[in-house]
């Protein structure tokens, strides 16, 4: 996972109503949920729960589909598991921690441990103000 895309995911997350929305989600499972559903489960607004299932799509955490006249939205549980695997991918520096909860399952392309990326900025102690 790119950095951004946490920084993204991370965000929508930060807030209150969406965090309690993605939950929601998550505990319905694959069928997802009626955005109606949604709404009367949290007490929100159509707009409130409009503006914030925007901001969780756009974080690639909620997907939406279309039966008949009924928009259903659902956890997106690759993103949500590729999200915990980058938090956790460093977890104890690789040694044997002991904790079962961090066992990442980070991928090849994820792995930042097995090549350095370059950095282009100079730490902050030898910058030079102008």
């Amino acid at each position: 996972m790119e950095p951004n895309t946490a920084i993204r995911a991370l965000g929508a997350l930060a807030h209150e109503t969406r965090l309690a929305v993605f939950r929601l989600l998550v505990q319905a499972g694959e069928p997802g949920l009626p955005v109606g559903t949604i709404g009367e489960r949290l007490d929100l607004a159509p707009a409130t729960l409009s503006f914030h299932l925007a901001g969780l799509r756009h974080a690639g955490l909620v997907s939406e589909r279309r039966e008949g006249r009924t928009l259903y939205q659902t956890a997106h549980y690759p993103a949500m598991n590729e999200l915990l695997g980058y938090l956790t991918e460093n977890c104890c520096q690789g040694a044997d921690c002991g904790i079962a909860a961090c066992a990442p399952a980070a991928s090849p392309k994820t792995s930042r441990t097995a090549k350095k990326e370059p950095r282009h900025e100079k730490a902050a102690r030898t910058r030079r103000r102008r």
